[in-house]
């Protein structure tokens, strides 16, 4: 079966995730899409926050090794990553943390999706596909240890 790489952010504010309604697969997900051909992950979330909600983002999650010797960028580490079916193919799909930039010029892209909204932990259940909101879970979790 054909396998694609693609990148997932679950963005969090004000303890609230950022979910997007998809047009095609009419599901409550987080923004993401495929990794494009020579492409970093890190590049392809942050140009799927662009395209999809005009969102300037921060990844979490970096390390704090010195860029020396062959290293020539440092990319954030996925909190996830999982294989997951969509119809006719897979994904392998790279789940980041995130943060926004530019909240004040979320816009959405009505080409692709329905709608965005915010979420609170307590408001996946039953509304949200049980995958998306198990690691939606997960994600509270880290981004909260994060503030402490």
């Amino acid at each position: 079966m054909k396998m694609d790489l693609v990148v997932a952010g679950y963005l969090i504010h004000n303890d609230r995730l950022l979910l997007i309604h998809h047009r095609k697969l009419g599901k409550w997900l987080p923004p993401g899409g495929h990794i494009h051909e020579n492409e970093t992950p890190d590049d392809a979330l942050k140009r799927e926050f662009r395209e999809e909600l005009n969102l300037e983002i921060e990844i979490l999650n970096r390390s704090n090794i010195p860029e020396e010797g062959n290293i020539t960028k440092q990319l954030a580490v996925p909190f996830y990553v999982n294989v997951h079916n969509v119809g006719d193919h897979e994904h392998c799909c790279f789940f980041y943390l995130c943060r926004p930039k530019n909240l004040e010029s979320v816009k959405l892209n009505i080409s692709e999706l329905d709608d965005f909204r915010w979420f609170s932990a307590d408001e996946l259940e039953g509304k949200v596909p049980a995958d998306v909101k198990n690691i939606a879970k997960k994600a509270f979790e880290l981004f909260n240890s994060l503030k402490t």
